[in-house]
């Protein structure tokens, strides 16, 4: 139950990130303004970890079905494929790296101020 709740209030960010981008007519993706919220709400403890932890790990460990439908698509645009694919595995590849990189260096980041926090410094 506690998962089916996180889960509904992840959401419930992200219906509401859309709203806003609907409302602002802001270019930014409404999940994405969604995330931000959540985020600030989680540093400032208005919302606890404990509400959302149980959906987002549901989340992250059945993340590669979310990708099924997009591979599966993939299939209509063959003759693309057939003539920019070298280049889309390019772009595709260094894309990953750099968002791999730019990934762990954001979590050591995270990791050392919260030691720091820790041992208050």
């Amino acid at each position: 139950m506690k998962q089916i709740v996180a889960v509904a209030i992840l959401v419930l960010f992200s219906l509401f990130g859309d709203a806003v981008t609907m409302w602002t007519h802001v270019q930014i993706p409404g999940s994405i303004i969604g995330l931000v919220l959540l985020w600030l709400l989680l540093q400032l403890r208005v919302i606890p970890v404990g509400w959302v932890e149980p959906g987002s790990k549901l989340l992250l460990s059945q993340m590669l079905l979310f990708f099924v439908p997009s591979a599966v698509g993939v299939i209509q645009y063959l003759p693309l494929l057939r003539a920019e694919g070298l280049r889309l595995v390019l772009v595709i590849a260094l894309s990953t790296i750099a968002v791999m990189i730019v990934s762990g260096g954001m979590t050591e980041l995270f990791v050392i101020i919260k030691r720091r926090m820790r041992h208050g410094h």
